[in-house]
């Protein structure tokens, strides 16, 4: 009896403790802005067009193509990556949640 009767008493005292609040509480400074690009050169540039029924968009940084995203009027949208920089594109499902390794091309010699 004597334990339970201590349990209780620590518990009150713990969250008598834990409501006071300190009277010297000053507001919080505004936060920064958010980080932009360092150079707007890296931001992609997107070109949206169609062929055919088909809405295209292309997807170019420095001006190198390196994704377009095809949607069709009935359908689900799919994506052609160029993963290695070599011109080569790969079909890339939406719903394809598979892992893909970052590759990128440190340097050219």
């Amino acid at each position: 009896m004597r334990r339970v009767f201590l349990g209780l008493l620590a518990a009150v005292s713990f969250n008598i403790a834990a409501q006071t609040r300190p009277t010297d509480l000053q507001p919080l400074p505004e936060p920064p802005p958010p980080p932009r690009a360092l150079d707007d050169a890296l931001e992609p540039q997107v070109t949206i067009s169609t062929r055919g029924d088909d809405k295209v968009e292309e997807f170019r940084i420095k001006g190198k193509l390196y994704k377009v995203k095809v949607t069709p009027p009935h359908g689900v949208p799919y994506y052609l990556i160029d993963e290695r920089g070599d011109g080569n594109f790969a079909r890339q499902d939406v719903q394809d949640s598979g892992l893909r390794v970052p590759m990128w091309v440190i340097g050219n010699f």
